[in-house]
């Protein structure tokens, strides 16, 4: 189905989500139609923010917004769905538009398993009336179910448009870039050289599937490094807690722009923690790349200044391989939570692969050898 039509038969003028790969056509022309715009098109940090700009929406017009997310955001908005969007609290009516990974049969990645397992039913337990749109799906199938929908959303309840693996198509091509020259995986190169045999907790997307294949080329135990191939915005926690427990051993955190933005609270926690063994380095391109490199708003952020009112004693951006070698290696001596943003390009390798280890792997092998250290 094009995605204007899509469009059309929702009836809604305003958009605001988390991009999702499966969403890319739609993510595309909303871009195209209103980049970003606060009236039409906000990308939101994560998922519950949404549902919460889109109650605002709501509140201030008396129209139903339109909230788009990958299933794996399904959880972030369960809380204002629960306590604010539901007809037996404030009856906010919204439709979900959620992109459907890990739908049992397809084949995924492992973090989308069990999510696709649940995807429907968590919408249903929610009390969230919900239809799947496939490449089968008719406008005129879309259209009736949209006219039991409008019921649905004038008794101030929410309903979704589950969406199907290639079920949207856009014929316009979108190009996003920005004015960075660094790669990302040169950059994971950089740190992994410096890093040595320090743990590495790297976060979801790109950069941990770059970071597997930098150790393998290299010929290097993948022990080092946990890799949060699902969980976006948590990989800067999961290294406080080894940190924290392992106070001996410096732990190096590759986060991205976008994950940071996901969950910023958890700055709050490191600064307030402070640990003195961690350091976090935020690859920030201004883009959720992984799924499709629309923008997130960590290009007008200064990084190093909220990481500072966090409570890090230091913090520094870089946007050259020069400054990124000399902060790092400065970095692995200080004893002081330590914040490195790296000015980063959009783009990947069109060969990169992904892990050839399970995720159940990973962890056995990273967790023997912290035991070792």
């Amino acid at each position: 189905m094009k995605v204007e039509t899509f469009v059309k038969v929702l009836g809604s003028d305003f958009y605001t989500g988390v991009p999702d790969s499966q969403l890319k056509a739609l993510c595309n022309y909303l871009m195209n139609t209103y980049g970003i715009d606060p009236k039409h098109h906000v990308i939101g940090a994560n998922e519950g923010n949404c549902a919460a700009l889109a109650a605002g929406y709501h509140l201030a017009t008396g129209k139903v917004p339109v909230v788009y997310m990958q299933n794996s955001g399904e959880g972030n908005i369960i809380n204002p769905a629960a306590s604010l969007l539901n007809d037996k609290v404030y009856g906010i009516p919204v439709i979900f538009v959620v992109g459907w990974r890990g739908e049992p049969g397809i084949h995924d990645e492992p973090q989308h398993i069990y999510q696709g397992e649940v995807t429907v039913k968590l919408l249903e337990d929610m009390d969230i009336r919900t239809f799947v749109v496939g490449k089968e799906t008719t406008e005129e199938e879309l259209q009736e179910t949209m006219e039991q929908f409008r019921e649905v959303l004038a008794a101030g309840k929410d309903v979704a448009f589950v969406i199907r693996k290639g079920a949207l198509s856009y014929d316009e091509k979108v190009v996003y870039k920005n004015d960075n020259t660094m790669s990302r995986e040169e950059i994971i190169r950089h740190i992994v050289e410096v890093s040595g045999e320090d743990p590495i907790v790297s976060t979801t997307g790109k950069a941990s599937r770059e970071l597997f294949e930098l150790r393998t080329a290299a010929g290097k135990s993948h022990k080092y490094d946990f890799l949060t191939v699902g969980s976006m915005g948590h990989s800067s926690s999961i290294a406080l807690g080894i940190a924290s427990q392992k106070p001996e051993m410096k732990i190096w955190c590759i986060d991205g722009d976008g994950a940071v933005l996901m969950h910023m609270g958890s700055m709050a926690v490191l600064g307030a923690n402070h640990p003195e063994n961690l350091v976090h380095v935020v690859i920030s391109n201004g883009a959720h790349e992984t799924v499709g490199g629309m923008p997130t708003v960590a290009a007008d952020m200064n990084i190093p200044a909220v990481a500072e009112a966090c409570g890090y004693p230091y913090a520094v951006s870089v946007d050259n391989f020069d400054d990124l070698d000399r902060e790092l290696k400065a970095a692995k001596k200080r004893n002081a939570l330590s914040l490195i943003e790296v000015k980063c390009a959009i783009g990947a390798r069109e060969d990169l692969g992904r892990p050839t280890t399970t995720a159940m792997e990973n962890k056995v092998n990273f967790m023997e050898y912290l035991k070792t250290r």
